[in-house]
């Protein structure tokens, strides 16, 4: 039998990792940047505090990479958390993240023999670490004196004392030694490096573009189709992930959206029938209720994000579901046209919702319920305590924003589990998650949930 004190500990521990799945610190339409830093740095030192195991065990779970680094440095600071475990993570992670991470290490002086470790291990680990010490040149100089390797050969050389060769083997190196005052090398770097090298040497916008495009990564061409000045970068929009491709194309013009409906509509369920796997066609009846109210927009520096994510929501579980039917908040049927606006009438659109006699209802919302306020957590009340108290149907709160006043991401009602999202792809384990936030398992299948995942990671690795 579950104890208070177990009950406790089970709701802290969900709390956190919701909050770790969708905070990156970062400015929401009710809170600022800095409420938000607080309010996560808070959690997380609650959290490591008092349940240090479950802590470090997190990094098994979908929590985003800004609070994956967040835990490891608090571990390496405490000497605590599985080390095989804090390498997966770090493997999972973007490089220029990982980079960043070590120079926090040094900037906090952390610096003992496990963590010099961790450090070397993951850079030994690197597919070709000549081409991040082109790209990401100080981050690398930073990681190396801090884990105090010694690098052999050109390498070592090219970091520490660069003009003490004439020429370099590595292709990319010498390409960089070459690009000081060789325009045509400047095409051989990676796009990031050769785009300062270009603005040195004076090279017009279209000109470097033109040229430069054939050794674009993939991410680079995402992120140059989403620029305004780089329209002209085509992409592979449906080797895109979810949300993405949701920013993508919602950040494009009513009439481009329109115009390039079919092109766009293509893609979006190429990706979701991606994300779904074999999982495709098996969640039965489903209805979303999805949230495009005005406070879908975000902020300025997360633009569209909510709206984002549930755009994204509505493609996945169109392809997971085996009859579905999506009901936007203000009543729109064109999830490529949508946009944020209008008050928050969670409780109408969840009373339409379930009159479509589903197998599984989702929420996908900020859970700001204006419109009038409270109505959502009283049709939800009533139906679980009096049409529905065999929880007949599956409900499911998806929010894709923390609330830092509240420490936690906003919930509908009680009796209905609600969990963070940041990527839709992770949509289906996050739904098992929320299984512990419902009241039907306790701390001890927590426990083991979090276990059992850290071992496969692990064994992954």
């Amino acid at each position: 039998m579950e104890t208070f004190a177990d009950l406790i500990e089970c709701e802290d521990v969900l709390l956190f990792v919701n909050a770790a799945i969708t905070s990156t610190g970062q400015r929401e339409f009710h809170s600022t940047q800095a409420e938000q830093r607080l309010s996560l740095r808070f959690l997380h030192s609650y959290i490591d505090g008092n349940y240090p195991e479950i802590y470090a065990a997190t990094l098994a779970l979908e929590i985003n990479d800004h609070n994956a680094a967040m835990i490891i440095r608090n571990l390496l600071l405490r000497h605590g958390g599985d080390g095989a475990l804090i390498a997966w993570r770090l493997s999972r992670m973007a490089p220029q993240r990982v980079y960043r991470l070590f120079q926090d290490l040094r900037r906090l002086g952390v610096n003992n023999r496990r963590t010099r470790a961790i450090i070397a291990g993951w850079l030994s680990g690197r597919p070709d670490l000549a081409f991040d010490a082109v790209k990401y040149r100080t981050a690398v100089k930073d990681a190396v004196r801090h884990a105090h390797l010694r690098l052999e050969g050109e390498l070592g050389d090219f970091l520490f004392a660069p003009r003490g060769r004439t020429r370099f083997d590595h292709p990319l190196l010498d390409a960089w030694r070459r690009a000081h005052y060789e325009q045509a090398a400047v095409y051989e770097l990676p796009y990031t490096v050769a785009e300062g090298f270009a603005a040195r040497h004076g090279i017009k916008r279209e000109i470097f573009m033109e040229r430069i495009a054939p050794r674009l990564t993939r991410l680079e061409r995402m992120r140059l189709a989403e620029s305004a000045r780089d329209q002209g970068v085509e992409a592979d929009l449906a080797a895109m992930p979810l949300v993405r491709l949701a920013s993508y194309a919602l950040s494009l013009p009513f009439q481009t959206r329109a115009r390039r409906r079919s092109e766009l509509t293509a893609a979006l369920r190429a990706s979701a029938a991606r994300a779904a796997g074999t999982r495709a066609g098996t969640w039965g009846r489903v209805t979303a209720v999805l949230d495009d109210s005005f406070s879908a927009f975000g902020s300025v520096t997360k633009r569209r994000r909510p709206l984002a994510v549930a755009v994204a929501c509505h493609y996945l579980l169109e392809a997971l579901a085996g009859d579905y039917r999506g009901l936007w908040l203000s009543g729109g049927g064109d999830p490529l046209m949508a946009r944020p606006t209008g008050p928050t009438p969670l409780g109408r659109r969840i009373v339409d919702g379930l009159e479509t006699a589903p197998e599984r209802l989702l929420i996908v919302s900020d859970g700001w319920d204006n419109a009038p306020p409270g109505l959502a957590a009283e049709v939800l009340r009533v139906w679980r305590t009096r049409l529905d108290p065999g929880r007949k149907v599956s409900i499911v709160h998806v929010n894709p924003v923390y609330d830092a006043g509240g420490f936690e991401v906003r919930r509908l009602a009680p009796g209905v589990p609600t969990t963070g999202i940041r990527d839709a792809e992770d949509l289906p384990v996050l739904v098992e998650l929320a299984q512990f936030a419902e009241g039907r398992t306790g701390l001890a299948e927590l426990r083991g949930y979090l276990a059992e995942r850290a071992a496969e990671r692990v064994a992954r690795r």
